[in-house]
């Protein structure tokens, strides 16, 4: 499988060289976007894919049970991938409002800001994260062997994980929000206050939501609907980049998975990284580290 080696694009981030390259990776860096447009920015393993089959839904309410039919790659176009610059070069994208992104703010904060463009940024409990990312690691295979959960566990906490730090990439973020159009939620809140959660991001986003559409969105978004009825699961195309023998695109998707992973001596070790990295950090998010 081509480019199944990461490829160093700076000094502290790191890209799959078979989803992105430099040229695709300059293009992300220079795009212009469109007032219009809306921005789904993640840490990898933080409920991307979820947050795209909402927005899509909060947008085509009117259809749907064809939403899920359709991959979400088509709908939310990944801003740094190959395929992204390819058919940009080619002319032959059709522009989505909607795109998403993994990439860390200095990537693309110049370009979105005095722009109306609504950036929703989503985050999650970095414990969650970093289990996730691990299987997600042992799924795909397009990512690098990390070997055992105690090497990858050193190599997230010293941000040496494809797309780099954790740490930065959110305080990177939260660091510019108030230059951008920004909406912070949170994969805690989504799920355990999903009707909130979506009519908050459906306020953002300027789409009025009555009662029954949220109810709506929340069954086609419910893991057991998603986990039975995604693009990965059911089409041959995507067969090949995934090892169904060593797990499944939608894992779990629960909240404190991580304390049936880290022991008691990485438990206080994160947590002592976590407060040096993020004590002065003033947004207050709905996790615990206990």
């Amino acid at each position: 499988m081509d480019g199944i080696n990461v490829i160093e694009v700076t000094e502290d981030i790191s890209l799959s060289g078979h989803l992105c390259s430099q040229e695709s990776l300059n293009i992300a860096t220079n795009f212009q976007f469109q007032d219009s447009d809306i921005l789904l920015v993640t840490f990898p393993k933080s409920g991307t894919i979820w947050t795209q089959y909402i927005l899509n839904l909060i947008f085509n309410k009117e259809k749907f049970q064809n939403q899920n039919s359709i991959p979400t790659i088509s709908l939310n176009p990944w801003l740094e991938h190959i395929n992204f610059s390819e058919s940009l070069a080619k002319g032959e994208v059709s522009r989505s409002h909607f795109i998403t992104t993994h990439l860390p703010a200095k990537f693309l904060v110049s370009n979105l800001k005095n722009s109306k463009v609504r950036v929703v940024y989503v985050a999650r409990n970095p414990k969650d994260v970093l289990v996730s990312y691990y299987h997600f690691h042992n799924f795909v295979k397009f990512l690098p062997d990390i070997g055992s959960f105690d090497n990858f566990f050193d190599q997230f906490l010293e941000g040496k994980v494809v797309y780099g730090s954790w740490f930065n990439h959110i305080k990177g973020w939260l660091g510019v929000q108030h230059e951008l159009n920004f909406f912070v939620i949170t994969y805690e809140e989504l799920s355990q206050k999903p009707h909130q959660s979506i009519q908050s991001l459906a306020n953002f986003l300027g789409k009025k939501l009555e009662p029954e559409d949220v109810e709506t969105i929340l069954h086609y978004c419910s893991f057991s609907f998603m986990s039975q009825n995604n693009p990965v699961k059911i089409n041959p195309i995507f067969q090949p980049f995934f090892d169904h023998s060593k797990g499944q695109f939608f894992r779990k998707g629960i909240i404190e998975n991580w304390k049936e992973y880290l022991s008691p001596e990485q438990n206080i070790r994160f947590n002592k990284v976590y407060q040096a990295e993020m004590g002065e950090l003033t947004f207050k998010f709905p996790w615990s580290l206990d």
